[in-house]
C-alpha cells in the first residue's frame, strides 16, 4: 500500500503529472492498492521500482487515463485528466508489459495504424516509423509479423509503436523484462535520445540496469508494510 502526502496545487500546463492524494483499488472488499499517494512526475525518464503487487503498474494505467482514481485527481502536463481522449490520442504512449502488438499486422502495420489513431498524416508516418524502426534497429524486421520476431525484437517493435506518434508522455510497463544487456541498451540510448525538453518517460520495472538510466528513481518498496516473516531480519 502507498501512502505520500505533500499536496500541491495543480497548475495548468505545468510541465508535470501531477498526482494528488490518488486512492485506487480493484474491488471494494479489497485493501487499496494505492493509497493517497501524492507525487509529480518531471521531464526527464523516472523510473518506479518495487516488488511485484505494490501498484507499478496500476499507476501507470491510471496516468495513461486507463483507469480511474477511486479518489483523489491526476492533472496531465497540458492541464487536463488522463482520461480525456485528446490526451489519449496525442500526447500518451503506452508500452503494456504483455506489448499487445496486433499479431497478424506486421511490425510497420502496427506502427502505421498507432499513427493514424494519432491523426499523423501519411508522409508523418511513414517518416515517423522509418526513423523508430532505424533507432531501435528492427527496420529489417518491417514487414515481418509479431511471431516471427525474437523477444528482444518484438519488444523493440512494442516501444517503436508507442514512439511513433512522438507524445509528451512516454510510460513503460517492464520494458526490459528478459532482455539481454545488448537489447538494453539499444532501448535505452532511444529512450535518452527521445526524453528531452518538456517530454516525461515513467518506466515500472524490476530491472536495476535502468536505474544509471533514470533521471529520477520511485522506490515503491518504501511504501510497503514489512511482511511478518522478514521483521526478524531488521
Amino acid at each position: 500500500m502507498l501512502s505520500r502526502t505533500d499536496v500541491k496545487p495543480a497548475q495548468e500546463n505545468s510541465s508535470t503529472i501531477q498526482c494528488r492524494e490518488v486512492c485506487f483499488r480493484y474491488f471494494r472488499q479489497q485493501p487499496w492498492i494505492i493509497d493517497h499517494f501524492t507525487y509529480e512526475f518531471h521531464p526527464g525518464i523516472t523510473l518506479i521500482k518495487g516488488a511485484s503487487g505494490c501498484g507499478k503498474s496500476t499507476l501507470l494505467r491510471l496516468m495513461a487515463g486507463y483507469l480511474r482514481p477511486c479518489s483523489g485527481l491526476i492533472f496531465t502536463p497540458t492541464g487536463g485528466m488522463p482520461g480525456d481522449p485528446e490526451f489519449q490520442r496525442h500526447d500518451v504512449g503506452y508500452v503494456f508489459q504483455h506489448l499487445n502488438l496486433l499479431p497478424l499486422a506486421t511490425v510497420t502495420r502496427n506502427l502505421t495504424l498507432a499513427a493514424s489513431l494519432a491523426g499523423l498524416d501519411a508522409e508523418q508516418t511513414a517518416s515517423q516509423s522509418a526513423k523508430w524502426l532505424r533507432l531501435l534497429g528492427i527496420e529489417e524486421f518491417a514487414h515481418r509479423l509479431p511471431n516471427s520476431l525474437s523477444g528482444g525484437q518484438q519488444q523493440r517493435a512494442a516501444i517503436a509503436r508507442a514512439l511513433v506518434k512522438e507524445p509528451l508522455v512516454l510510460l513503460l510497463d517492464e520494458p526490459t523484462s528478459g532482455l539481454d544487456d545488448l537489447n538494453t541498451r539499444v532501448i535505452t540510448r532511444a529512450l535518452h535520445g527521445y526524453v528531452t525538453g518538456p517530454r516525461i518517460c515513467v518506466i515500472s520495472s524490476h530491472d536495476s540496469r535502468l536505474e544509471s538510466s533514470a533521471h529520477e528513481v520511485l522506490d515503491f518498496n518504501r511504501f510497503l508494510p514489512l511482511e511478518r516473516h522478514l521483521e526478524a531480519l531488521v
